[in-house]
């Protein structure tokens, strides 16, 4: 009863030496339902995957949960691609009132509803809900958990979940935040929040499409410096005045994802100024951002991943005074990029990869004396050609130290 981390691989222990390292007590429950159970494994603090194979039985769950009251931590840990458990979370997991730790990450449960009893475990400080595959239901009772620091919510929930967390004031990190199943309101309280991920839903609601300043503010938390937001095309898009109000809120962020359709980038002025890293991916921005994002004073790493469907971008001067790495992936109907002399006078590192429509770099290239590394992959041999020592574009990098080409075709 005292115990508070058990451990145990039936990979790598021999079924005669873990069956004399079990308590008798296991022992005699795992002969009583051998006939479920295909090869008994307790352990506690991990489970490695292997392990929770075997732990079909739902009352061996129960007997941890009611025997190991003590325990800190609790790690269900995947090490095999095999996801199944095959029964519902028990209620008894409320027992474990000393929990500071409990990931159900990957798991994946044929009862796809969490147990109310979660709420009793109020000294939780991380708790970890990305389970396998499906909606879940999570029952509304993470609001009890006051002592909370890192909250990861399942990456889909049903549509009856709504949870409160307003009360969740120490909250550090909060991934899988989405207004469909959350309170947009409940952000304004996280005043000490460093880290919020929002998937698969933004909206606000009563919102003052004329003047964004008399929106009520989002965040809360003056210490935020990540922020990403992923919407999958089967959503909505987000709406660029719903963006422009959340960013206006995000004063010290340094790190910005946005995976979300989007006509186009709200103005500069949204955006934090102290933005050091930006990645847009599947944006398919119709607008060219670049006119926006070259006025962001400290930016170093910019990333675009199948977010722009316009034929041409522009990097005027002056502009991205410290952007230090640019990577162009999938632009698909690019056709031409320009750079002006003066624009990006920090860059070292450019990788352009499956840009199949643009035709060479940008004549601007050759003023960029600090570049360092040139990395073209899954781009056409012409244009490699076009780069090679005495061709027509050789000048535009002669003075790169490394290009590299890979996957030409």
């Amino acid at each position: 009863p005292n115990i508070r981390s058990l451990l145990f691989f039936n990979e790598f222990f021999p079924e005669e030496a873990l069956e004399k390292s079990l308590p008798l007590e296991v022992l005699n429950y795992v002969k009583e339902h051998e006939d479920e159970v295909c090869n008994p494994l307790v352990c506690i603090f991990r489970i490695s995957r292997a392990g929770t194979s075997c732990l079909k039985d739902r009352g061996i769950w129960r007997y941890m949960f009611n025997n190991f009251k003590l325990l800190r931590s609790l790690n269900y840990e995947i090490t095999r691609r095999d996801y199944s458990i095959g029964f519902k979370l028990p209620s008894d997991i409320g027992n474990l009132i000393h929990l500071r730790f409990l990931s159900l990450k990957d798991l994946m449960f044929s009862w796809l509803k969490l147990p109310s009893s979660l709420g009793n475990l109020r000294c939780l400080q991380t708790l970890d809900l990305r389970v396998g595959l499906g909606k879940i239901h999570v029952p509304n009772v993470i609001w009890r958990m006051e002592q909370l620091r890192h909250l990861y919510l399942p990456r889909s929930c049903k549509s009856r979940t709504k949870l409160k967390l307003g009360t969740l004031r120490k909250l550090l990190t909060l991934v899988n935040f989405n207004t469909k199943n959350c309170y947009l309101k409940d952000l304004i309280n996280m005043t000490n929040l460093r880290e919020l991920r929002i998937n698969l839903s933004f909206n606000i609601e009563n919102f003052n499409e004329k003047e964004l300043g008399e929106n009520p503010p989002i965040i809360g938390s003056k210490y935020l410096h990540s922020l990403s937001i992923f919407i999958s095309f089967r959503d909505e898009s987000i709406d660029p005045k719903h963006l422009a109000h959340l960013l206006s809120s995000c004063t010290s962020i340094c790190k910005l994802s946005i995976g979300a359709k989007i006509s186009k980038l709200p103005d500069y002025r949204y955006f934090s100024s102290h933005l050091a890293y930006i990645r847009l991916y599947y944006c398919l921005l119709e607008e060219d951002p670049m006119p926006t994002l070259k006025k962001l004073p400290n930016l170093r790493i910019l990333e675009f991943e199948r977010s722009f469907v316009g034929k041409e971008m522009f990097c005027s001067a002056p502009g991205f005074p410290k952007l230090e790495s640019v990577i162009l992936v999938e632009l698909h109907k690019l056709e031409e990029w320009k750079v002006d002399e003066g624009a990006m006078p920090s860059l070292q590192r450019l990788v352009i990869r499956s840009c199949p429509r643009l035709k060479m770099l940008p004549e601007g290239l050759r003023f960029i004396t600090t570049l360092k590394e040139l990395k073209i992959e899954l781009m056409s041999k012409a244009f490699k050609d076009r780069l090679e020592e005495g061709e027509e574009d050789f000048y535009k990098v002669k003075h790169v130290p490394s290009i590299i080409f890979q996957n030409i075709w």
